[in-house]
C-alpha cells in the first residue's frame, strides 16, 4: 500500500490545551507523525510526497469565511495587545440564539473554534493545508486505480466542521478525500473508527445522501465530544437515514468492537458506494493515553481486515492515536490486516 506523507506538519506543535481547567501541551504532537512514518517504513510501504492541489479541495468542504479566518488568524492575533503566542478562544456564541458575526478577532476565534483543544499557532494553517493535500493525494491515487492508499495526515481532521475547528483539527481530511472521490463515484461512504465521534464529518454531510457517514466511538455520555455521536442522530432532510452512530461502552474490547463493526459494514454494503474513506483513529487502543476503549494491537488488524473485505477502493485517513510505545505497532497491525484481507 502506498503511504502519503508530508513533513510540512512539524512546525505545528500546539502548547495551549485546556484540560479540566489546566493548561498543558496538546496531545497532538509532531512526534506522532514520526512514529507513524517509521512504522510504515519498517513495514516496507512506499512513501510518497503529495502534490499541492491548491485551494479547491478544501474549499469544496469549508466555507470561504472560515478558510480566511484560519489563514489570517495567527498573524492578526499577534497584533493584539498582550496576545498569547497561540490563538485560543474565550467566548462562544450561545446555541439557538440569533447572533451577528463579529468584527472582533476575539469574537471570530470564538465563532470558528469550537473548543479549547484547537489552538492556532504560527504554522498551523500551513500544516493543515498540507495535511489536506496528503488526503487528497491518497484519494487521487485511488481514483487512478490503486486498491487502497494510506494518508498519514497530521493534524487530523474529523472534528472539523465546515466553518469550525475542533478537537485538534482544522480541515476535515476525511471529508475532503470523500468529496474528491465524488468526482467519479455517485456515492461514497465514510467509516470512522476513531475513539471519538467524528462530529465534524457528521455535520458536514448531515443533509446529504451522496456520502454515507458511520462512526464507531466511545459513548458520548462519558466521552468528548459529548453533544454529538448518540445513536438517534440519523441526518436531516435528504440526509435522513444516511448517518449512523454506533456508540460503545467504556472499556469495549476487540469482540465488542467487531460486533458493532459488523453492523457498520452491513450498512456500507446496503448503501453500495463506489469508494470508501476510513477515518483511521488508533486511539481506541487499550494503552492509548485516552483509555476509553480497549482494542488490542492485533485487534486493529482484525478490524481493518473486516473493512478490507468490503472490496471497495479505499482511502485510509489518519485521525487520532497518541504517544505510546504501541502507536507504531498499532498502525502496522492495521495496515497489515487490511492488506492481508484485501
Amino acid at each position: 500500500m502506498k503511504v502519503i506523507y508530508s513533513d510540512q506538519h512539524v512546525g505545528h506543535d500546539p502548547q495551549q490545551f485546556i484540560v479540566r481547567g489546566r493548561m498543558k501541551r496538546s496531545n497532538e504532537q509532531p512526534e506522532r507523525g514520526t512514529l507513524l512514518l517509521d512504522a510504515a517504513r519498517r513495514q516496507g510501504h512506499e512513501i510518497l510526497a503529495p502534490e499541492d492541489f491548491g485551494p479547491g479541495p478544501r474549499a469544496a468542504i469549508h466555507t470561504p469565511q472560515y478558510l480566511r479566518f484560519l489563514e489570517t488568524a495567527w498573524e492578526r492575533w499577534q497584533r493584539l495587545e498582550g496576545a498569547s503566542e497561540e490563538v485560543l478562544p474565550n467566548v462562544h456564541p450561545f446555541p439557538g440564539q440569533p447572533f451577528t458575526y463579529p468584527d472582533s478577532l476575539v469574537g471570530q476565534a470564538g465563532y470558528h473554534m469550537g473548543d479549547m483543544a484547537c489552538s492556532i499557532g504560527r504554522h498551523t494553517w500551513h500544516a493543515a493545508t498540507w495535511s489536506a493535500h496528503v488526503a487528497t493525494q491518497a484519494a487521487q491515487l485511488v481514483l487512478d486505480g490503486e486498491r487502497a492508499a494510506y494518508a498519514l495526515c497530521r493534524p487530523p481532521g474529523h472534528h472539523a466542521y465546515a466553518d469550525r475547528a475542533n478537537g485538534f483539527t482544522y480541515l476535515n481530511n476525511a471529508a475532503i478525500a470523500a468529496q474528491h472521490l465524488r468526482q467519479r463515484h455517485d456515492r461514497v461512504a465514510i467509516l470512522d473508527i476513531d475513539v471519538h465521534h467524528g462530529n465534524g464529518t457528521q455535520g458536514i454531510f448531515w443533509r446529504r445522501r451522496d456520502v454515507l457517514t458511520i462512526s464507531l466511538h466511545a459513548d458520548p455520555h462519558f466521552c468528548t465530544p459529548f453533544f454529538t455521536g448518540h445513536a438517534h442522530e440519523a441526518g436531516e432532510g435528504e440526509g435522513l437515514g444516511y448517518n449512523l452512530n454506533l456508540p460503545l461502552a467504556r472499556g469495549t474490547r476487540d469482540e465488542g468492537f467487531l460486533a458493532a463493526l459488523a453492523t457498520a459494514t452491513a450498512t456500507v454494503r446496503a448503501y453500495a458506494p463506489g469508494a470508501l474513506v476510513v477515518a483511521l483513529g488508533l486511539d481506541a487502543h487499550e494503552h492509548d493515553p485516552y483509555q476509553m476503549l480497549a482494542v488490542s494491537t492485533p485487534g486493529f488488524g482484525r478490524i481493518l481486515g473486516e473493512i478490507a473485505r468490503l472490496g471497495l477502493p479505499t482511502v485510509l485517513v489518519q485521525e487520532g492515536g497518541y504517544l505510546s510505545e504501541d502507536l507504531g505497532p498499532n498502525l502496522a497491525s492495521a495496515l497489515g490486516g487490511f492488506e492481508g484481507a484485501a
